[in-house]
């Protein structure tokens, strides 16, 4: 099975499946269940409420390719409504898929 990406969440997220990209978000952001469908629903929300919400989602990928883990968590936040614990481990998984 070949690895997911948020190219597979913004698929979900677009075809309206929140079931599949609270899915893809366990495993690209190490999240359980439970936190997956919350940042999946925050997403969803945040990008229906503002228009240039996808530019700062997008960023999200050059924070992890060349940002510091302040960047990446801020994103975090900002696009899936991780704080805390909860956003510092989710840097730590992207950091390892993608170093």
């Amino acid at each position: 099975m070949a690895q997911l990406t948020f190219r597979d969440f913004a698929g979900a997220i677009m075809g309206g499946d929140s079931a599949r990209a609270a899915e893809v978000l366990q495993e690209l952001l190490g999240l359980d269940a439970s936190a997956a469908s919350s940042a999946a629903a925050h997403f969803q929300t945040s990008m229906t409420a503002d228009p240039s919400f996808m530019s700062k989602a997008m960023g999200l990928r050059a924070a992890v390719t060349g940002g510091t883990d302040d960047d990446i968590r801020a994103l975090l936040g900002d696009c899936f409504g991780l704080s805390g614990t909860a956003a510092h481990d989710a840097t730590a998984v992207l950091r390892k898929q993608y170093p």
